[in-house]
């Protein structure tokens, strides 16, 4: 088994990330605890903690981006689920070695300074299912 922990994060994928926050937490009651710009992604994020999990909202910083074109295909809303694993090396060996499609075979660095890694979802029924590890 792959040694997964809980859910990590929920990942949503807005246009505009000033207003969604103004939802989360004015509506919800969330709190933005902080956000992060990933470049290497072109995205922006905002962490909302919920329980020992969390809400990151992703806007795209170009038109180019993963988030931008996610948006252009399905409109906004959830872009990935993301489950925190003990060691993200040997999971991805392990899925690799049972067949499943990885749009990453080694491990990136990510938001929160997780390190992080894309399953397909050709793979995993459809969702885009990011495997992450961190420190804490």
């Amino acid at each position: 088994m792959i040694g997964i922990k809980k859910i990590d994060h929920i990942g949503i994928a807005v246009k505009d990330l000033a207003r969604a926050i103004e939802f989360y937490e004015g509506l919800l009651g969330l709190k933005v605890t902080g956000t992060e710009v990933v470049e290497e992604q072109k995205v922006k994020v905002a962490f909302l903690p919920t329980g020992d999990s969390e809400v990151e909202l992703l806007e795209s910083t170009t038109p180019d981006g993963p988030i931008a074109r996610f948006i252009e295909k399905n409109g906004e809303g959830i872009q990935h689920i993301a489950f925190r694993v003990e060691n993200l090396e040997q999971a991805l060996e392990e899925l690799k070695a049972k067949g499943v499609r990885l749009i990453d075979e080694k491990p990136r660095r990510g938001a929160g300074g997780a390190r992080i890694a894309f399953l397909h979802p050709k793979s995993t029924f459809g969702t885009l299912v990011e495997l992450c590890e961190r420190d804490n």
